[in-house]
């Protein structure tokens, strides 16, 4: 199972940038898929999350109102689209992939995001 992110970049306070994670090497319907992020020094957080059918998300507060996670299972594929970005949304931002037993097991190589005040 491999996921391949994608979409980060240096973007101006107040901007957007959409993220996007494809999965390959295993349908992606049928698990929760997520977004973490790591700021330098920091430890990684969780961002966001989609259940297996797109019909739940679930949020970190930080990003709450801001960052909207969507997928697309024909196209086997998550998307991170963040708006409003702020200085303290730079990290390097992980897609995830749950395994059977509901842990994440699966991990992206990461995309850097910085925002510039």
């Amino acid at each position: 199972v491999q996921l391949q992110a994608s979409g980060g970049g240096l973007v101006q306070a107040g901007g957007s940038l959409r993220l996007s994670c494809a999965v390959s090497g295993r349908t992606l319907s049928g698990y929760t898929m997520g977004w973490f992020r790591q700021a330098p020094g920091k430890e990684r957080e969780f961002v966001a999350a989609v259940s297996s059918s797109g019909a739940r998300t679930y949020y970190a507060d930080s990003v709450k109102g801001r960052f909207n996670i969507s997928r697309d299972n024909v196209k086997n594929t998550v998307y991170l689209q963040m708006n409003s970005l702020q200085p303290d949304d730079t990290a390097v931002y992980y897609c995830a992939g749950e395994g059977p037993l509901g842990n994440y097991d699966y991990w992206g190589q990461g995309t850097q995001v910085t925002v510039s005040s």
